[in-house]
């Protein structure tokens, strides 16, 4: 089975660049009827930036893209956020 991860970092917005790769990582998924694990490197504590996670998510949900495992849904290879 495929299974493809998208890992930011919460240090700011959901920008562009990180976007594309999201939806290329679902899509690839989809088409070979594999798993999209949203999983997080909050690993630069310094840089972290209140809020940024959920507004991360959000923007990802708002794109249409659901993820079949992640820190808000779980699933059996957690943690799903690196500091955890």
């Amino acid at each position: 089975m495929v299974r493809v991860r998208f890992a930011p970092s919460p240090t700011g917005e959901l920008h562009l660049g990180s976007a594309r790769t999201a939806l290329y990582n679902y899509l690839f998924a989809k088409k070979n009827d594999g798993k999209f694990i949203m999983r997080l490197e909050d690993t630069d504590q310094e840089r972290l930036v209140e809020g940024s996670l959920k507004r991360m998510l959000g923007g990802l949900a708002w794109l249409g893209l659901t993820w079949d495992e992640g820190p808000d849904i779980g699933g059996p290879y957690v943690p799903y956020i690196q500091s955890e």
